[in-house]
C-alpha cells in the first residue's frame, strides 16, 4: 500500500478539515488564505461543482505548505483527474472494490468513506486503516463511532456529516479520532459576502475549540 505511506500525515496535521464547497472560482483563494490565516493546513475541496478541480489546482499551487486533497470522489476517472489537479489526497464518501483497487499502489492516498462494521473491514481487508466516517451524525454520532472501533481498533477515524461545534469534542475524546471534517467555519452567507476576515475568525475559534 504505498499510498498509505502518505495518508497519515493528513490526520495529523490539525484537528480539523474544512469541507469546502467552492461555487466560485474567484473565491477559491481568498477562501484558502482565510483558512490558512486561521490556522488550518489541510484543505478538502468536493468535486460538487463545476470549478471544483480548477479550485483544487489553485489552491494547490497557491499554497504548497497546505495539504489540499479532493473529497466527494465516487470512482476512478475522478481520483486520477483529482490527482492530475493536484491533490495530495483523496476522499470518497463511500466505498467500492474498484477505487479500492485503484487507490491502492498509486501515491496518493485514498481515504474511503465507512458507515458501518462492514464498511470499515471491507477496508482494512484491502489495506486502508484510514478512514472517513460518513454521514457521521445521522450513523448514530460518536456514541456509535466509539462502539464500532472497540472490535475494530486498528482504524484511525476522520468523521464527517454533521459535525458542529457543538459536538466535535465529542468526537476527538475517541481514541480513534485524530481529527474531523466540517463546515462550521464556512457559512454560506459569508462566503456570498466575502467576508473572509469574519471566516478567519471562525476558523481560529473553531481550533480553540478543540484545545
Amino acid at each position: 500500500m504505498i499510498a498509505q505511506l502518505n495518508v497519515e500525515p493528513v490526520f495529523t496535521a490539525g484537528p480539523i478539515i474544512p469541507v469546502m464547497v467552492i461555487e466560485h472560482l474567484e473565491d477559491a483563494l481568498p477562501l484558502g488564505q482565510a483558512l490558512f490565516e486561521g490556522g488550518l493546513t489541510v484543505f478538502e475541496i468536493t468535486l460538487r461543482t463545476p470549478c471544483a478541480l480548477e479550485a483544487l489546482h489553485r489552491l494547490a499551487n497557491a499554497f504548497p505548505q497546505v495539504k489540499v486533497g479532493a473529497g466527494t470522489v465516487l470512482n476512478t476517472a475522478q481520483y486520477d483527474d483529482a490527482v492530475a489537479a493536484g491533490a495530495s489526497f483523496v476522499i470518497s464518501p463511500g466505498l467500492t472494490t474498484a477505487l479500492l483497487e485503484h487507490a491502492a499502489h498509486k501515491p496518493v492516498p485514498l481515504i474511503p468513506g465507512v458507515a458501518n462494521a462492514s464498511n470499515m473491514m471491507q477496508a482494512l481487508e484491502a489495506g486502508y486503516s484510514h478512514l472517513k466516517f460518513f454521514p457521521a451524525e445521522i450513523n448514530g454520532g460518536a456514541k456509535a463511532l466509539k462502539a464500532l472501533t472497540a472490535p475494530i481498533s486498528q482504524v484511525t477515524v476522520c468523521p464527517t456529516g454533521g459535525v458542529t461545534a457543538d459536538n466535535l469534542k465529542d468526537y476527538l475524546a475517541l481514541d480513534c479520532v485524530t481529527c474531523v471534517g466540517g463546515t462550521w467555519m464556512l457559512p454560506p452567507d459569508l462566503i456570498r459576502q466575502r467576508d473572509w476576515t469574519a471566516i478567519t475568525e471562525l476558523t481560529r475559534a473553531a481550533l480553540e475549540q478543540c484545545r
